[in-house]
């Protein structure tokens, strides 16, 4: 089995890259072997921009993959989840792709009728992963991409007041969610909450929580595949 991991930046599955050091072959093409996989390891940077770019080369390309995994931290919409909590993101939503109107509120590019939320990818403007009943084993949750994270109080209550079912918000997840799609490759986005989505302050955020607790389950995922 062919499996691609996808994540914005190499300190976010660093863990994961020590344990697949140790445990498999390095091939001279830079995968990692086991007598049952062979992982790939793709780190596109940070930012919806990025990520399409550099999952679009990758797509292109045969071999195609036969999955591919996006593993980041994200911040918590949901008061429900924790710092360290591991989520399975379900779907995904553009968060900042449109205008903003004259009294603040924010237009999606399917309210202005400049995109037809129903042409896929899209269901209803939103991105869905069609596999995802088979991730049952860890919560789920909707994400929302954005270019520039939310930071104020202002503009998370307006996000929320806008698209209340979301639960995490990432920079990558919604480009990652229309490249398989588009690809017809099968796929899975893992996020690990790092911080709340609230007014900005990072000494509330815990990264290596975050990325020690995404680390420890994509590699049971890993292992899971023999």
């Amino acid at each position: 089995m062919d499996v691609l991991i996808v994540a914005a930046t190499p300190f976010e599955i660093a863990p994961l890259t020590g344990w697949l050091e140790k445990n498999t072959i390095r091939s001279d093409d830079g995968r990692y072997a086991t007598s049952a996989v062979n992982v790939e390891l793709l780190v596109t940077g940070v930012g919806p921009v990025a990520a399409a770019w550099a999952l679009g080369r990758r797509l292109a390309q045969a071999p195609l993959p036969d999955w591919c995994l996006q593993a980041g931290v994200a911040g918590a919409f949901d008061p429900e989840l924790y710092l360290g909590d591991v989520v399975h993101v379900a779907s995904e939503r553009w968060g900042d792709v449109g205008v903003e109107e004259a009294d603040g509120s924010f237009s999606d590019v399917f309210d202005m009728g400049l995109a037809d939320p129903n042409v896929h990818p899209y269901i209803n403007g939103v991105l869905h992963n069609p596999g995802a009943a088979v991730y049952d084993f860890l919560p789920t949750a909707r994400g929302l991409t954005v270019s520039r994270v939310h930071g104020t109080e202002t503009s998370v209550e307006a996000i929320i007041a806008k698209y209340p079912d979301v639960g995490v918000e990432s920079m990558e997840g919604a480009a990652f969610f229309f490249a398989c799609l588009q690809a017809g490759v099968s796929f899975v986005e893992i996020r690990s909450i790092s911080n709340r989505v609230e007014k900005r302050n990072r000494d509330l955020w815990d990264l290596p929580l975050a990325i020690d607790r995404l680390n420890e389950v994509v590699i049971g995922m890993i292992e899971s595949l023999g």
